[in-house]
C-alpha cells in the first residue's frame, strides 16, 4: 500500500512537471559585466544539481547565484562568465543552456545506486582508489601500457593522503573497448596491487562502470567521499605542513528561527567551485532551500540554508562536523595545488606512461591530472610539486622540458596564494533580513505563483 502510494506521487509530480515546464531568462543586458540565467521551475531533490552542472558543462565561471526553492518552486539567478571573463555572446552555447535547461529530459540524469559492469562501446571506464603516494600515477599508466591498455580521457584527484581516478581505456590495437572478461580481471588484479602498494589499512579498489551513468566529477567526488578523504590525517610522513591561510573556512550554525542549519563557506575562488559545493550536499541528502553565492578578485563567499531530505535541520554536533569537513575537502579536492604544466603533442600508446615516469625520474609528485584526447593529439593538464609538497625547482622543470620538448611541455602558472579566511563570519552576512521580508524582493525576484 506504501510503495503503491509512493509511485502514485512520483506521476503526480512528473505531471506537474510535464505541465510546468522549466523557464530560463538569458539576459545580455541588466548587467554589466556578466550574463544574467534565470531559471524557474517546479522543484525536485537535484534540481540545484542539475542546473549548475548543466552551466559548468559548457565551461561556465558562476560569479553571483541567488537560490530560492521555498515550497513546490525553484527559482534561481545566476551571473555567469565565459573562461576569457566576458559575457556569453556564442548564440550556439546560449541554445545549448537554453535547450537543456528548459528541456526535462535534457537534464543530467540522476545519481544511480550503482554503477555498471558493461564497457560502452567506444572505451572502457576504470574507476581506481587507493592510498597516495609519488610516483603512483607513473606505476598506473605503466601497468595499463604492459597490458596494452591506451588511455585516451582520465581525471585523477589526490586529496589527504588519498588518490582516485576515472580513466577511459581502448585496446591499443583495435582501438576499440576491451570486452574480455579475463582480459578485465587481470587488469583488476594488477591495478589493485598497484593501488594498494604497502598500505594494509585502506584497501585499494578499481571498478569497471558504465560511462555517461553520473557525471565524471561526481563520480571523483562520490569515490573520495567512499574513501573517507575527508576525514584528517594527522601523521608525521605528511609530506608538508599544510599552509592554514590557505584553507578554507566552514561554519555551520543553527538558524532556529526558521529551522535551517546555516553553511557558510569562505575560500579561494576557482572553476567550479559551486558546483563541488552542491555536488556534496545533494550526494549527502542535503537540499538548498536559500542560497547567495558572491565572488570577489581572489575569493568566493557561499551562504546557504539546508535540511536534510527528511526535512530536519542538522540536530547533533557529530553530524555537523562530518557535514564542515566533508564540504571543505570539495572545496580542497580540485584546488590548483603546485604548479601547472600542459603537454599538447601526438597521442600514441604509451604517450602517458613515458611523461609520468619522467616526472617520477625527476622526483616530481602529481596532485591533479586531466588527461584528454582530440582529433589524434594529447592535450593533458598536469598539477606537481616536488614529493615534499614544495614548489619544483625551476631548473628540474627546464631539465625535463628538454627531455620531453619545449614546445610540448609548456609551464602554464603558478598558484597564487590564497586569501586569508575572515574568522567570526557572521550568519546572514549575505542574506541580511531575508527573513524579515515577506519576499524575495531584495533579490529582485518579483515574479509570483499562485
Amino acid at each position: 500500500m506504501w510503495e503503491k502510494r509512493e509511485k502514485m506521487d512520483d506521476e503526480y509530480a512528473k505531471f506537474v512537471r510535464r505541465m510546468n515546464p522549466p523557464r530560463v531568462v538569458i539576459d545580455n543586458d541588466s548587467c554589466e559585466d556578466a550574463t544574467v540565467i534565470q531559471v524557474d521551475s517546479v522543484n525536485k531533490h537535484g534540481i540545484l544539481l542539475d542546473v549548475v552542472q548543466v552551466l559548468t558543462d559548457v565551461n561556465l565561471t558562476i560569479t553571483k547565484a541567488y537560490i530560492s526553492s521555498d515550497g513546490v518552486w525553484f527559482m534561481d539567478v545566476f551571473n555567469v562568465i565565459d573562461r576569457d571573463g566576458k559575457k556569453i555572446r556564442d548564440k550556439d552555447i546560449i541554445n545549448c543552456i537554453q535547450m537543456r535547461l528548459e528541456s526535462n529530459a535534457g537534464f543530467v540524469p540522476s545519481m544511480r545506486d550503482s554503477v555498471g559492469v558493461m564497457p560502452s562501446e567506444e572505451h572502457t571506464s576504470i574507476e581506481l582508489s587507493g592510498t597516495d603516494r609519488p610516483g603512483l600515477l607513473s606505476e598506473v599508466c605503466a601497468v595499463l601500457a604492459d597490458l596494452h591498455c591506451n588511455v585516451v580521457n582520465a581525471e585523477i584527484w589526490t586529496h589527504n593522503t588519498r588518490a582516485a581516478a576515472v580513466v577511459h581505456v581502448t585496446d591499443d590495437s583495435t582501438g576499440c573497448a576491451i570486452e574480455d572478461p579475463i582480459r578485465l580481471a587481470a587488469i583488476k588484479d594488477l591495478l589493485c596491487n598497484v593501488l594498494k602498494g604497502n598500505n594494509e589499512l585502506k584497501p585499494a579498489k578499481m571498478t569497471l562502470a558504465t560511462p555517461g551513468v553520473t557525471n565524471r566529477d561526481r563520480r571523483l567526488h562520490q569515490i573520495m567521499f567512499a574513501d573517507r578523504d575527508y576525514e584528517r590525517v594527522e601523521r608525521a610522513e605528511l609530506w608538508r605542513v599544510e599552509d592554514k591561510g590557505s584553507k578554507p573556512h566552514v561554519t555551520a550554525l543553527d538558524c532556529s528561527q526558521k529551522d535551517y542549519t546555516v553553511i557558510t563557506m569562505r575560500s579561494k575562488d576557482r572553476p567550479k567551485l559551486l558546483f563541488d559545493i552542491i555536488c556534496t550536499l545533494t550526494d549527502m541528502q542535503y537540499v538548498v532551500f536559500h542560497g547567495m553565492v558572491n565572488t570577489g578578485r581572489m575569493e568566493a563567499y557561499q551562504e546557504f540554508y539546508i535540511r536534510h531530505v527528511d526535512g530536519l535541520p542538522i540536530n547533533s554536533e557529530a553530524e555537523r562536523e562530518r557535514v564542515v569537513q566533508c564540504l571543505e575537502a570539495a572545496i580542497e579536492r580540485r584546488a590548483s595545488e603546485g604548479l601547472e604544466l600542459q603537454l599538447c603533442t601526438d597521442d600514441r600508446v604509451g604517450l602517458l606512461s613515458d611523461i609520468t615516469r619522467i616526472f617520477r625520474e625527476n622526483s616530481l609528485c602529481i596532485k591533479r591530472a586531466e588527461i584528454s584526447t582530440k582529433n589524434g593529439k594529447a592535450i593533458d593538464t598536469f598539477y606537481v610539486t616536488d614529493v615534499t609538497g614544495s614548489p619544483v625547482d625551476p631548473k628540474i622543470i627546464d631539465s625535463i622540458r628538454r627531455q620531453i620538448g619545449q614546445t610540448i611541455l609548456q609551464v602554464k602558472c603558478n598558484p597564487s596564494p590564497a586569501p586569508k579566511p575572515t574568522q567570526g563570519t557572521k550568519m546572514g552576512y549575505l542574506f541580511g533580513n531575508l527573513f524579515k521580508a515577506p519576499s524575495f524582493q531584495s533579490f529582485k525576484l518579483v515574479r509570483s505563483y499562485s
